[in-house]
């Protein structure tokens, strides 16, 4: 399990891994600022703060497959 970790850290390090690293970048920062925002929204509430990073965390933890469905490695 180390091993592929490791081979897949070099190749990523190396370029050799992502087809369009762009395209990754972008669909994975977009995942970001969904998560970070309806974090930040929550949190304004009165309610306890592990509902918030719970919920934000679940709802990002959704949207990525979605955002990275067209992923392509090499």
């Amino acid at each position: 399990m180390l091993e592929i970790g490791w081979f897949s850290a070099k190749l990523f390090f190396q370029g050799k891994l992502l087809r369009d690293p762009i395209y990754f970048i972008r669909q994975t920062t977009i995942g970001i600022s969904i998560g970070l925002l309806l974090l930040v929204l929550l949190a304004q509430a009165e309610i306890p703060f592990c509902l918030p990073i719970t919920l934000s965390s679940l709802i990002t933890g959704i949207v990525m497959p979605f955002l990275l469905k067209g992923f392509k490695m090499k």
